[in-house]
């Protein structure tokens, strides 16, 4: 029997990208969902095997109706700041395994809420599975399989101009700054300010060193609980560096009032689109991730490093999530509860899904 895949806001650059990766690598068929009445399947998806439907997310109807009929649903409806698990308890209702692309601290919180009734229900649901989160959370793992002993997990990421992506990932980067938030160092939760303490990170070239700052990711919660270590950094940067130098003065600058004002975030998130839409010509639109862990291997200070590079983020977010997607498909992921991705993939999985899609890690133990 054929799979069915429904894809919660498949029409936009990250969903295609999840489901033009599905299509590529399972022979499921998908049903992406819109807003639009009027909506269309995205050109560059496979007409036999996609489908769209018109889905309101509130309309608790008609989504449970979409869900029953599905194998599997991928939700990409972001920001996921502004959702609710209501798609995931649905689909723990409905006996329906689940994945996202979320991105969000408090969604991940209310996300894995849902743990033991989806344990409960057999569902498996892995959250968090794109570029980063996703790729990242899997460079750490196999980071941490290298050591005897982990004590440091260092993560940062670099996107060149839009990443590809639509608006939604502008209002995402802008959304992270409207408050400090907590973090693990030094064995025990700290706070600090978003877009603060730059570091200079040497990136695979075309980056090479690249400034970052303090993000809120939910690795930032995540990892901790993986892992046994005593600090885990998540900073964020982007190419040009200019967008750094403003997105940084907003941060530290700009009343809290207006930051967490809907209205505002709209024009920093369409005037910056805008900018991209000039600057991405010249810095291109890839990604860059790279994972670092210090720990003890046979009994001597260590570090290991990893290093991910794609030519386009959200090509790179469909590689994640689309793999994810094809393991529970084949049954490899069955794991009933809700998962971030490190605590459900091992690491041969994790390789095989990212040679079979290109996607080179490099990892080098110092």
């Amino acid at each position: 029997m054929t799979n069915r895949v429904l894809i919660v806001g498949g029409r936009g650059r990250i969903g295609s990208s999840v489901a033009q990766d599905i299509l590529t690598h399972t022979d499921a068929e998908i049903t992406v969902t819109g807003r639009d009445s009027e909506g269309t399947v995205p050109r560059e998806l496979l007409p036999d095997r996609s489908h769209y439907l018109a889905l309101d997310l509130a309309d608790s109807v008609a989504l449970r109706k979409a869900v029953s009929s599905s194998n599997l649903v991928v939700h990409c409806a972001g920001p996921f700041h502004y959702r609710d698990a209501s798609v995931l308890k649905t689909c723990i209702e409905e006996g329906v395994n689940y994945t996202d692309v979320s991105d969000s601290r408090s969604f991940t919180r209310r996300a894995l809420e849902c743990r033991e009734s989806a344990k409960n229900a057999g569902v498996t649901a892995i959250i968090n599975t794109g570029i980063f989160p996703g790729v990242s959370n899997s460079m750490v793992r196999r980071d941490v399989e290298q050591l005897d002993e982990a004590d440091r997990i260092h993560l940062s990421y670099v996107v060149g101009g839009s990443g590809g992506a639509g608006v939604t990932v502008m209002r995402t980067t802008f959304l992270g700054l409207q408050t400090p938030f907590d973090v693990w160092a030094d064995g025990k939760w700290q706070q600090v300010q978003p877009y603060s303490d730059r570091e200079t990170i040497e990136f695979p070239e075309p980056y090479g060193k690249t400034g970052v700052y303090w993000f809120d990711m939910p690795e930032s919660i995540t990892l901790p609980e993986s892992f046994p270590v005593k600090t885990v950094i998540t900073k964020f940067g982007t190419c040009p560096d200019l967008y750094n130098h403003l997105t940084w003065f907003v941060a530290k600058y700009w009343p809290a009032s207006w930051l967490k004002n809907n209205g505002v975030i709209e024009f920093l998130s369409y005037v910056s689109y805008g900018m991209t839409s000039v600057t991405n010509n010249f810095s291109g639109v890839g990604v860059a991730v790279r994972s670092q862990v210090t720990g003890i291997k046979n009994d001597k200070p260590t570090k290991v490093c990893s290093t991910a590079l794609h030519e386009n983020a959200a090509t790179a977010t469909g590689i994640g999530t689309g793999s994810i997607a094809q393991l529970m498909l084949e049954g490899k992921l069955d794991r009933p509860g809700v998962w971030a991705v490190e605590q459900a993939l091992s690491t041969e999985l994790f390789e095989g899904a990212m040679q079979s899609r290109n996607l080179k890690i490099e990892q080098e133990v110092l």
